[in-house]
């Protein structure tokens, strides 16, 4: 019988989820083990691998294919722990990373920053002038070459970037995505100067218009490109010599999977693997408990991610913002602040309570791991308030300190603000799921939704802790937390669902109505592309689905709108209908009757995403029928609200707990990789696959 894996490195803790689509759900969590990751993932593989009584080669090799997903291409963008790199553009362009559009000064900042226009600079540069070359070319919009390439001109910046010492280059030239004649010769040469090094073109990496976006996108693929070559190249290596014969999977910001020999030259789709993982499992885990909206929220230990499913489909979007550049990547919408178990609390110069972004992490973890932290963290506060047990986490394999969490929280939180320990606790448990619900209001309520009429989702190591208060935040009355054999392990179920999906695009601006002969051309040349890289996937599909889109917008404006577009054979009212749908869609973000169809329309991305359906549906199996009420196996007193203070509070245990219990708040249920609160006024279900149901009483 084969084995799926999913494996979620994070920032804290490695999740696996094993599942043999015959109804066997195992899971297993690890500390990360940064800088090599790739430890942390054959360290939870092992603990797996304990659970099924086999050894690591024996489970790798009845393994049909690991899917992973991995927080180290953002971290490394993010921080910037990049090597250095070139940049080849058409002369006279160069300069457009450096004066950024001006988008470089507000892209990605908070309503705050954006107050104090004083405050804010572009001196977040992607990469040294020197490292940015020019060449003489020239390519038209209609794309017919003006100007030949120059080679030996080129070769020359190529020597003078090689002899810098520069890791890869990026190649990026002015209307490339109509014609990609000199980007393609351009690598040939590089190939000639410099066989090894890694090249990447903003023809293949982002064929769109708007040359910013177009170059950063490609600069930050290139820039953790070779990073991700060698460190699947490292993992892959140590996979196979234990055994796995299987393909492994990266996961994509699109919620789908790609080969890991395939994702290096696409480097810049994989930098929001994992905080896509948990949304992927939200639409499976509703697909089995009839849930069509939902809101997806994961708190692990760095960070608080928040999606969106709206009628059975996650909401997608084209671009992303890091490190103020705008991407060109097609993704699953997920929001995310630093706010996640270990995000250290902190006081600003106000002496207000403040939460994140900066995160114990792995190393030294929250002061309670007793790893050398001495700054408090959310999880420092939930051991004092009761909410976790001093036996530790994961089962009391990681053992907690109480003393160490009363010290940090004393010293830097409680004599600062004149208040107690415990207070100061409280404190940080309130001003967290305060936050939090600000980032929620954000993804639901500012995109025009509203969260009565979603349930929301809470996984993730420390996401059931915070759960019920964030839900009440925005005013969602149904909290699910997904528990049996995943509990906080559900992005890497996640992981474990995912089909592969590819995506190809092409920037063609035209005006609506516009000759569907036009289309049916563009669709053909990226259906083509998408199918011959399903091929190289090395995978056997149930079946393949083609999905079409075009970026539209109205004239004169910037603000564009993703509509889908029919299959089949196009005409006239086909065109059309994708109009309409622009439009509709439109309304819904911006608000009715803000579209101005008189000002015209345009047609400006051509996209389609293919999907591989792979021959796995994992499914979270149904649990014993519970035979009578359910019983703490203890009491402690906990503190979920500073009005009240602590109360004794039942503790269950879930490994105990069956479909059909119900459990009054306040009430805490510990799992081994995770603790669910139920507060008061609320009561908590287990349904009949063990996940717990919190909904508000009152």
């Amino acid at each position: 019988m084969a084995f799926v894996i999913g494996v979620d490195v994070g920032g804290t803790f490695t999740d696996a989820v094993l599942d043999d689509d015959a109804g066997t759900v195992l899971a297993a969590k690890s500390p990360s083990t940064p800088p090599d990751y790739s430890q942390g993932v054959l360290d939870v593989l092992r603990l797996l691998a304990e659970q099924l009584g086999k050894s690591l080669p024996e489970m790798l090799a009845e393994t049909h294919h690991i899917a992973h997903g991995t927080t180290s291409s953002l971290n490394a963008l993010v921080m910037g722990n990049v090597p250095p790199v070139g940049f080849l553009t058409t002369k006279g362009h160069r300069d457009s990373i450096f004066i950024m559009n001006v988008e470089g000064r507000y892209l990605g900042r908070s309503p705050h920053e954006l107050q104090h226009v004083l405050g804010q600079d572009k001196d977040h540069a992607l990469l040294p002038k020197r490292h940015a070359l020019e060449v003489t070319e020239r390519v038209d919009r209609d794309g017919t070459v003006v100007v030949n390439l120059d080679e030996d001109e080129a070769r020359a910046a190529i020597r003078s970037l090689v002899a810098d010492g520069v890791a890869a280059i990026a190649v990026s030239l002015l209307w490339s995505f109509r014609n990609p004649v000199h980007e393609r010769r351009l690598r040939e040469l590089i190939a000639e100067e410099a066989p090894d090094l890694f090249v990447a073109l903003s023809c293949e990496v982002s064929p769109r218009i708007r040359e910013f976006a177009r170059n950063a996108t490609t600069i930050m693929s290139t820039q953790i490109g070779p990073g991700l070559r060698d460190y699947l190249g490292t993992l892959e290596s140590s996979l196979r010599d234990n055994g796995l014969r299987g393909p492994l999977l990266v996961m994509q910001s699109n919620g789908g999977a790609v080969a890991a020999k395939e994702a290096p030259a696409a480097a810049i789709s994989t930098v929001g693997s994992v905080l896509t993982g948990g949304v992927v499992g939200s639409v499976a885990l509703g697909r089995q408990l009839g849930h069509r909206n939902i809101i997806s929220t994961d708190v692990g230990g760095t960070t608080f991610l928040a999606g969106l499913v709206v009628d059975g489909e996650p909401v997608r979007d084209t671009t992303t913002v890091i490190n103020h550049h705008p991407i060109n990547v097609p993704t699953l919408r997920v929001d995310a602040i630093g706010s996640g178990g270990g995000a250290i609390a902190w006081l600003d110069a106000g002496g207000n309570l403040r939460i994140g972004p900066r995160s114990a992490q792995a190393v030294p973890g929250p002061a309670c791991y007793g790893n050398g932290g001495t700054e408090p963290t959310n999880t420092d506060a939930n051991l004092v308030l009761g909410i976790l047990p001093e036996k530790g986490l994961l089962g009391g394999r990681k053992p907690l300190s109480l003393e160490l969490a009363r010290q940090a929280i004393d010293t830097q939180i409680a004599k600062p603000l004149g208040l107690t320990v415990e207070q100061a606790a409280a404190a940080i448990y309130t001003v967290q799921n305060a936050q939090t619900g600000d980032l929620l209001r954000k993804t639901v309520v500012e995109a025009g939704h509203d969260p009565r009429n979603f349930v929301l989702y809470a996984f993730g190591g420390a996401g059931p802790a915070h759960c019920a208060g964030y839900a009440a935040e925005v005013g969602c009355d149904v909290v699910v937390v997904p528990l049996g054999p995943v509990a906080s392990a559900f992005s890497a179920f996640g992981l474990a669902s995912s089909d592969i999906v590819l995506a190809a695009e092409l920037s063609d601006p035209t005006g609506v109505p516009f000759d569907p002969a036009r289309a049916e051309r563009n669709f053909a040349e990226l259906e083509q592309q998408v199918r011959e890289g399903l091929e190289r996937q090395g995978l056997q599909f149930e079946r393949v689905e083609l999905h079409r889109e075009i970026d539209m917008r109205y004239s004169m404006q910037l603000a564009e709108v993703t509509a889908p577009v029919a299959a089949g054979a196009l005409g006239t009212a086909e065109i059309e209908a994708a109009a309409d749908a622009f439009e509709k869609h439109y309304a819904e973000l911006f608000g009715k009757d803000a579209g101005f169809r008189e000002a015209g329309i345009q047609a400006i991305t051509f996209r389609v995403r293919a999907i591989g359906v792979l021959p796995f549906s994992p499914e979270l199996p149904p649990v014993a029928e519970a035979t009578g009420e359910a019983s703490p196996f203890t009491t402690r007193p906990v503190c979920l609200d500073a009005a009240t203070g602590y109360v004794d509070t039942p503790i269950y245990d879930y490994r105990e707990l069956r479909s059909g219990h119900v459990l009054q708040g306040p009430a805490i249920v510990e799992v081994p990789t995770t603790t669910v609160v139920v507060p008061g006024r609320a009561s908590g279900t287990v349904d009949h696959l063990g996940n717990l149901t919190i909904r508000r009483t009152s």
